[in-house]
């Protein structure tokens, strides 16, 4: 079939539009990002997958098209989403295409939760490449040293399709899988009454599924259903035993009688829990324990999830991170306190409409895990075009909790200059944005 992706610069757009290419499919798309000349690493991974990129005006919008597959960030007006009403084309929203090859495949996975599905999916990712697993995998986070563009293992056609399966747009309910896992569920993008009711449904759907036992509403969930529980908490069904105190994750995850080891390079108990996860969808489809054992230890780790991008001469470490939500930013704060005895953290809000769904949560949760040596920037939020209502700005969200402010990225690299000392962590949060990976290293040049 001939395909458009519209947004195909986004981070779950790109590797589905690749996995079509991959599939035998003609692909084309279009980003407005590419226009500006912005995101060129996904832009490169594209265009080296054979998808063809051409102008997001509507221009190339015509009749051979055959699905338009659209992302739920492209609004309803732009030229393209007219040209395609006018002309009549097949559209199709991404989360319901990615939904179509799960549903479908032998066996599906959804890897699901409200924080750590990026990773997971992408830890099944390097498991199931390296060790030549058939497996299809697409995430939305590409591996460390990988480009910009998401995750995306090809597989084989008439295998099985793991996926990264997100809650935030309500489509979670179109997913139902062989497999499904609810990592956690916490507040974010909405209330946790919605999110229970949708992620309830999810649960119903899914032949087999996996909850976080240390997720309080996670367990909950699946006590309703019948699942199968993992994890840190005791009583869990398959527990995990380990020490995520130092410089990386290791434990033990009982499984079917046998005691197969976890050792990532990430720090963190999230991480821990992350590779318990991965390491649980990877055995359930047939990958080896010891492949397991021997490939974890080399993860490479996700784009921008506690990414170190380099450490200075004088012992400055400068990570990236996708934290953009409550349990996000707490989990990633945490990890970099244990590692420093100051933290110099920036946080940019991905939109003014979850800058302003966030910003009470924000406003108790920031000042109390923030230490006395501690330092905080609020950068101002990230608005990606289109029609929205600009009613906040980051100098509000600054003063709720006294913390500095930074009007763009340049005056962003000034004050991580001017606050960071010898032996801190600085720390870079925030989504959406495209051009997040290169403040993290333009801040680490200027601090070199």
């Amino acid at each position: 079939m001939r395909y458009h992706f519209s947004g195909v610069g986004g981070a779950g757009m790109s590797p589905l539009a690749r996995l079509m290419r991959a599939r035998g499919h003609a692909v084309q798309g279009s980003d407005r990002a590419f226009d500006t000349g912005r995101n060129a690493e996904a832009a490169t991974a594209l265009r080296a997958a054979g998808v063809d990129l051409v102008p997001h005006d509507g221009s190339a919008i015509t009749a051979a098209i055959e699905r338009f597959v659209f992302s739920t960030a492209v609004e309803a007006e732009t030229p393209e989403m007219r040209a395609a009403r006018a002309i009549g084309l097949t559209t199709v929203t991404r989360p319901a295409l990615l939904a179509e090859l799960v549903n479908t495949a032998r066996p599906g996975v959804a890897v699901s939760g409200t924080s750590g599905k990026s990773t997971i999916t992408g830890m099944v990712a390097w498991l199931a490449r390296e060790s030549s697993a058939p497996t299809a995998v697409i995430g939305g986070a590409a591996l460390v040293g990988e480009g910009g563009g998401g995750c995306l293992v090809t597989g084989r056609t008439d295998n099985g399709v793991v996926a990264e399966a997100d809650e935030s747009d309500g489509t979670l309910v179109g997913y139902r899988p062989a497999l499904g896992l609810i990592h956690n569920v916490s507040r974010d993008h909405t209330e946790l009454e919605p999110l229970r009711k949708q992620f309830a449904t999810f649960a119903a759907q899914c032949e087999r599924v996996f909850v976080n036992a240390r997720c309080v509403e996670a367990a909950a969930l699946g006590r309703a259903v019948g699942a199968t529980s993992y994890g840190i908490a005791a009583g869990a069904d398959i527990p995990v035993l380990g020490d995520a105190s130092s410089a990386r994750a290791a434990g033990v995850l009982r499984w079917r009688g046998t005691d197969v080891r976890l050792d990532v390079p990430q720090p963190g108990l999230h991480n821990l829990e992350n590779a318990a996860a991965a390491a649980l969808i990877a055995l359930e489809l047939g990958i080896d324990a010891a492949d397991v054992e021997r490939l974890l230890p080399r993860f490479p780790g996700v784009a921008r999830r506690f990414e170190t991008i380099g450490v200075t001469s004088s012992g400055i470490r400068v990570i990236d991170d996708f934290a953009h939500n409550a349990e996000k930013i707490r989990a990633a704060l945490t990890t970099a306190q244990s590692g420093a005895a100051r933290v110099v953290a920036v946080f940019q809000p991905h939109g003014y409409g979850p800058a302003r769904f966030l910003r009470g949560e924000l406003r108790e949760l920031l000042p109390a895990l923030l230490r006395p040596t501690d330092r905080l920037c609020y950068a101002e939020i990230f608005y990606a075009g289109g029609s929205v209502t600009r009613d906040i700005g980051s100098r509000d969200l600054a003063a709720d909790v006294g913390a500095a402010y930074a009007e763009d990225h340049a005056a962003v690299v000034r004050w991580v200059v001017r606050e960071a000392a010898p032996g801190d962590t600085v720390l870079l949060m925030g989504a959406r944005d495209p051009e997040l990976p290169r403040l993290a290293r333009t801040v680490l040049a200027a601090l070199r």
